[in-house]
């Protein structure tokens, strides 16, 4: 593994942070290379290369002067923020996907790594238990180009070769980030409100019940997927993956065996609209057979892990977090 050479596009998010961090557990501190459109706050371990992913010319440039042999293409839209600009979602997410695939193809790159999301459901997408095959009417910009994405790597695969691997990520929850544009971000919200003593106003309804998953399950099944056996994968375009599913009124429960005087209250907005259109909870059953997925978080476990550590946070005095990059 020391030979691979790994860039983060968009390292700078809720999922590239994480990510990056365990990347340079597995390759070492010098073999990942970190890139973001915008300055890190604070100081990197490790590269950093400013990076805007719509620049073909500057990626590629990255690309020969590490000599990158995987890219992990973490920049997008997410799909509150991108209702507000549907075609700047759609530049961003479609035209850095064109180039990170073209570059990968010409420069004959050993893997990449692209990002879905449950936002490729909607309509007559099965809301309950949604299968691996089947119908996408996605409903946000987001989500289209998500569901676009998807066909394009696996156009990648089939026509050139391009070992493009992907995962549906539900919504993610994360200590290491503050809320940041996405439909599912109540769910990291609700405990910055929780720890700090501070009333909640939920976004979506109280019965609103979407899949979920906590970030280290994330972040693990990334890893497997990518480091799994060629031969073992039967999906090129993106695999159902399912951490647990609740309600904004399941997790404040929960959260109120540690937090008593929660106080929640429901003001339903434009966000609802959108949840509607996802599912409630989706079969990962291909997964699990393709290469063994299998998640450790339930909401329990989840709720006593992130306010144990966003306690820690609190006590330290640390005040800057991650962009969320929830669905």
């Amino acid at each position: 593994m020391g030979t691979e050479k790994i860039l983060v596009i968009g390292a700078g998010g809720q999922i590239g942070t994480v990510l990056s961090n365990a990347l340079r557990d597995v390759y070492g501190i010098d073999n990942v290379i970190v890139s973001d459109i915008r300055q890190p706050r604070e100081t990197v371990i490790g590269v950093f290369e400013k990076l805007n992913a719509l620049d073909g010319d500057r990626l590629l440039a990255i690309i020969k002067k590490y000599r990158i042999t995987q890219i992990y293409h973490l920049a997008a839209v997410l799909s509150a923020s991108g209702e507000q600009n549907p075609r700047r979602t759609w530049d961003i997410n479609m035209n850095s996907l064109y180039n990170v695939l073209e570059i990968a193809r010409q420069e004959n790159l050993h893997k990449v790594y692209y990002p879905s999301s449950i936002a490729v459901f909607g309509g007559n997408t099965p809301k309950e238990n949604t299968p691996q095959f089947t119908v996408l009417q996605p409903q946000t910009m987001y989500g289209i180009t998500k569901s676009a994405g998807e066909q394009v790597c696996q156009y990648y695969w089939q026509k050139y070769g391009v070992d493009v691997r992907s995962l549906r990520y539900p919504g993610l929850i994360s200590y290491q980030s503050l809320p940041g544009g996405g439909t599912t971000d109540y769910a990291v919200d609700i405990f910055h409100k929780a720890v700090n003593n501070e009333p909640f106003e939920c976004f979506l309804k109280e019965d609103m019940r979407l899949p979920m998953m906590y970030m280290p399950d994330a972040i693990r099944a990334t890893l497997e997927l990518m480091e799994a056996p060629i031969d073992s994968l039967s999906i090129r375009y993106s695999y159902n993956m399912s951490g647990m599913n609740f309600t904004p009124a399941e997790l404040a429960s929960e959260i109120r065996k540690h937090i008593p005087k929660l106080e929640v209250s429901y003001k339903p907005d434009f966000r609802q609209g959108i949840a509607e259109t996802w599912i409630s909870s989706i079969d990962d059953a291909v997964a699990r057979k393709d290469w063994g997925w299998k998640e450790k978080y339930n909401l329990e476990a989840m709720v006593k892990d992130m306010i144990e550590n966003l306690m820690k946070i609190k006590n330290t005095g640390r005040s800057s977090y991650n962009e969320s990059s929830c669905l």
